[in-house]
């Protein structure tokens, strides 16, 4: 039997609600303190308690931590899933079980591990009868640690840390783990291959979820108000805010600098945020897809009006409440789109945990920047999972506070100013906030038809100068949003174009395909929408570029058709559906069934051409349409420089 060290998966099936998520993070946390690079994925139902529910960690050594789709590992604690854990154990592999469970075992190609939990906590007098079912689940820790190598300083590590120092239930749960190890060392005979050993690849990193990066990153970006309603999986963002600004934002005069108000629904959260950014508050909310649906008719308001503010949507699947519960990337196109009318978003995508914290503050500086409702795209399995990341950083950029007006500028402007005027040709106007005590700071705010000055009006002209002008801050908007990141060899023909939480799947497919199938690939992870000349030139470099996403309808793929129409025959969609994390087996075998080997020298490629949307030279003469886009996105960021653009530090 050949030894397997640091490469493997480990599956724990339980019930919901029976609180073996304390158990199944000490594991985590333990692999994680021991150096080894590591995951970890809940799926559980949307029922309180009582359906089956399953844990995965995920070890490599190489650092592929995305999910595996096969178990290597199985430990099987729910007699209603019982079977199918056994079924799912690879061939080889390790099987782990609560010895009450009177069912068959019909494998005789995995090693059998039967552990007798309840007689274990049962005779330990230190733990009280209530609560016997939560610490026997740090009995098949004990057992596990002990076959496969876990060291037990950093199981206690892991446990003072969830505990937070508290030593009862520290002492608690780590003598019913003891006690479990004990009994597998006296009474099991290991027969799996499977070895944990002690590695430096986590040195200096930390593990967060993406729900709690976010709401820190919100908190360093400087947010003031949070509107927000409860939903899966949005709402342990909220509650994160809650847990950390009182620790974070202290007043020595004991008087809070922020307000975070649960609403009666979602359209009511973000109407708060919006009233809360008009005053000039750094203002946000989070929700989830069906509650981005009630917002709709707000979010368009503020795109309207011009009104700065943060949306986080931790998306999950659709239509409907869909599968509560399960990851996806569905929100995209309606993102792009939301509202009525005519209107395009401007869309972060953070693709990890580090991003999220990035990005939390990052949102208020592009939406008060652009004068719009700025969405930040993250999903479940982000948002809710544990992961690894390097340390978060804090910002060192000073707080963008946009084109704001106070007294002495409209003083000095003899009051030559408009809310809605573009006085800078880069279509985003000045604003200025209540309590400006100018007699010619006030303006009216209105969702309804509205000239330079803040006018109410009907006239088609203005509405078509004001739709133009709005539809150009796109363009602007490029020069602030995250610019997309790329791995992988440059001069492949092969591009693969992806968003948010795939990307360690494409990480391991890549590999995958280069050693196994000799496929040379660039990876491009789009980071923000619109889209920044980096996504322009690497799709004119390639011959043909798969986009990687996590929805039914390829979503990214649509944006793609509308963006860059005349590349559309290189673009081939790698869409997939089923509420699972990103696994690297889909992203492979979906590139290889469409992928074309090269007849001989790369295809001849198409000129870039500048979108039609919003932009005047694309009507104009055809001749170097490219040069007449450069020279406006020069003369428009010449404008965005400024010197009446108001920075502040961040606080």
């Amino acid at each position: 039997m050949n030894k397997i060290v640091n490469d493997f998966s480990i599956t724990v099936g339980t019930k919901n609600g029976s609180g073996s998520s304390t158990a199944n993070n000490t594991i985590l946390r333990s692999v994680f303190k021991m150096g080894i690079p590591v995951s970890g994925k809940n799926l559980f139902p949307s029922n309180i308690q009582g359906l089956p529910t399953w844990y995965t960690i995920r070890v490599n050594k190489d650092g592929f931590i995305a999910r595996k789709e096969t178990s290597d590992i199985v430990i099987a604690m729910n007699p209603d899933s019982f079977a199918k854990d056994l079924a799912s154990v690879t061939p080889g592999g390790a099987f782990f079980y609560a010895d009450d469970i009177k069912q068959p075992i019909t494998r005789v190609d995995v090693a059998i591990y039967p552990m007798p939990i309840k007689s274990i906590v049962k005779n330990d007098p230190n733990v009280p009868t209530d609560f016997r079912e939560l610490v026997g689940n740090m009995v098949y820790v004990g057992v596990l640690a002990q076959i496969i190598g876990i060291d037990f300083e950093t199981i206690r590590t892991a446990l003072n840390f969830h505990f937070k120092g508290k030593q009862k239930p520290i002492d608690m749960n780590f003598n019913a783990l003891k006690a479990g190890a004990e009994w597998a060392a006296a009474n099991l005979e290991k027969k799996d291959p499977f070895y944990l050993e002690h590695m430096n690849k986590t040195e200096g990193m930390i593990m967060s979820d993406g729900n709690t990066a976010g709401a820190l990153g919100s908190i360093f970006g400087g947010v003031q108000f949070a509107g927000w309603y409860p939903i899966t999986p949005a709402t342990s963002l909220a509650e994160a805010l809650n847990d950390y600004l009182p620790v974070l934002r202290k007043r020595e005069d004991g008087k809070h600098t922020y307000a975070i108000v649960q609403a009666e629904d979602e359209l009511a959260a973000l109407g708060m945020a919006i009233g809360a950014g008009w005053t000039g508050l750094r203002a946000m909310t989070s929700t989830s897809g069906p509650g981005l649906s009630l917002m709709t008719e707000f979010a368009g308001l503020a795109y309207y009006a011009e009104v700065p503010v943060v949306i986080w949507d931790v998306q999950r699947i659709g239509p409907s409440t869909g599968l509560p519960t399960r990851t996806s990337q569905g929100d995209l196109s309606f993102t792009y789109f939301i509202g009525h009318g005519d209107s395009h978003s401007v869309i972060l995508l953070p693709g990890d945990v580090f991003e999220c914290f990035e990005f939390g503050w990052k949102s208020f500086d592009v939406a008060e920047r652009i004068q719009t409702p700025v969405f930040v795209l993250s999903d479940l399995d982000m948002g809710m999972n544990q992961w690894m990341s390097k340390p978060f950083e804090y910002p060192e950029t000073p707080m963008d506070r946009g084109k704001i007006l106070w007294e002495k500028d409209i003083e000095e402007l003899k009051g030559n100013w408009g809310r809605y005027l573009d006085k800078d040709g880069d279509a985003i106007p000045y604003r200025t906030f209540p309590g400006n005590k100018h007699p010619l700071s006030s303006y009216f705010t209105r969702g309804t038809g509205h000239d330079e000055y803040a006018k109410y009006t009907e006239d088609s002209n203005v509405y078509i100068q004001n739709m133009e002008r709005l539809a150009r801050k796109q363009i602007t908007a490029k020069q602030y949003v995250p610019a997309p990141v790329l791995h992988g060899n440059r001069d492949a023909s092969v591009g693969i174009l992806a968003y948010g939480s795939t990307e360690n799947a494409i990480f391991e497919a890549q590999s995958q395909l280069e050693k196994e199938h000799g496929i040379k690939s660039e990876f491009m992870r789009v980071r923000a929408i619109p889209f920044t000349k980096e996504v322009d030139e690497f799709i004119e470099r390639h011959d043909q570029i798969f986009v990687v996403e996590m929805n039914r309808d390829a979503q990214m793929l649509q944006i793609l058709y509308t963006e860059y129409p005349q590349f559309a025959m290189k673009f081939k969609s790698v869409a997939y559906h089923d509420g699972l994390p990103a696994a690297a087996k889909w992203v492979r075998e979906g590139i290889l069934a469409k992928y074309e080997k090269p007849t001989g020298g790369k295809q001849k490629k198409a000129a870039l051409a500048p979108s039609s949307k919003g932009k005047k030279a694309a009507t104009k003469a055809k001749a170097a349409p490219v040069k007449k886009a450069a020279a406006k996105k020069s003369a428009v960021k010449t404008a965005v420089k400024s010197k009446t653009a108001v920075k502040s530090k961040r606080k």
